[in-house]
């Protein structure tokens, strides 16, 4: 289901990239990190230093941000460590990107329980808005991506745009979102679903209905 990224070619990618360093913003944020972790266990902020790099990326392109392999190389060195190590971290973890994406990543899931309430039509939503799965649009605004199970299964069918979450969609939500992204607004996060606030169940609770709103104190009886 995942596609293979569209890396550019290398030489264009070293000339872009090849003096990455921290911007003094994030040399501090970045000695906070090292930080927490005790000497000669640096290996263990792969993560958090990878995520910040790959954020410096996104603000110097005005995308959401990836990481090429000069960058990769630049944190193995923060952290002195061998390059592979920081690599196969990079490679295994979704949340990096191994190839240049848009200004909005728009990540879809497709895992059984999104397709099926409807993962499909989401992806036809996006589709008809003119992005295509593993590309990124003209205007460098959107790119696709088709990706597993993010864990909103109780909201589905979601999507993950950059850091948020969208969930309970179908086709004409997705367009709803899409379109406000394009104009540069913050469409609301979370379930779209009216009157639902996080994953309760729609239309109100189904167990445990005469506790709802019972101040009763069950502390004693349940010998608390």
């Amino acid at each position: 289901m995942a596609d293979a990224p569209n890396i550019p070619d290398e030489a264009e990618v070293r000339a872009r990239w090849g003096n990455f360093a921290w911007t003094d913003e994030n040399q501090k944020k970045a000695n906070e990190i090292l930080a927490r972790y005790p000497k000669g266990r640096e290996q263990s902020c792969s993560i958090p230093f990878l995520d910040l790099a790959q954020r410096q990326v996104g603000a110097e392109t005005q995308t959401q941000g990836w990481l090429p392999v000069p960058v990769i190389e630049f944190v193995a060195r923060q952290l002195g460590v061998a390059y592979m190590r920081i690599y196969e971290v990079a490679t295994f973890y979704t949340m990096f990107n191994l190839a240049p994406v848009g200004r909005y990543h728009v990540q879809v899931c497709g895992t059984t329980p999104c397709m099926l309430r409807g993962s499909d039509d989401v992806l036809a939503a996006c589709k008809n808005k003119g992005l295509i799965k593993g590309k990124t649009t003209p205007d460098g605004l959107f790119t696709l991506t088709e990706v597993e199970c993010m864990g909103n299964c109780a909201s589905a069918p979601m999507v993950q745009i950059n850091d948020d979450n969208y969930e309970d969609l179908d086709y004409d939500r997705t367009v709803t979102i899409l379109e406000a992204l394009a104009r540069g607004e913050s469409p609301k996060t979370g379930t779209q679903e009216p009157g639902r606030h996080t994953v309760e169940p729609i239309g109100g609770p189904t167990t445990l209905t005469a506790m709802v709103g019972d101040n009763h104190d069950y502390r004693g009886e349940w010998g608390a």
